[in-house]
């Protein structure tokens, strides 16, 4: 499984996960818990993480990195005009795994 770009939602426990390959084409769905998020980073090659930017979105931005992998944080403002289907946490990890690629 290559990942170019991987979307998170960030949650208060519970994490969304959308991955994209390089023809856009998705690789990665997955719910993650606070605990597990990560261990599941950590084991992915490096990519692009693309996230909205938040208090705990900077945080997880500085362990990402450090795991070798690129971090693009989303003002929210920019995030919400590409959510078009309904409002949930995985259309939300899958916009901002798309921004973060484009």
């Amino acid at each position: 499984m290559e990942i170019k770009a991987l979307g998170i939602d960030l949650g208060k426990n519970w994490f969304h996960l959308h991955g994209i390959d390089k023809r856009g084409k998705p690789v990665l769905q997955k719910k993650v818990s606070r605990e597990k998020l990560p261990i599941v980073i950590a084991n992915l090659p490096g990519c692009l993480i693309g996230m909205e930017a938040c208090a705990g979105a900077h945080f997880w931005a500085r362990c990402f990195q450090q795991m070798g992998h690129e971090v693009k944080l989303i003002a929210p403002q920019f995030v919400k005009p590409y959510v078009k289907s309904n409002k949930n946490d995985q259309a939300d990890a899958r916009h901002e795994g798309r921004l973060s690629s484009g």
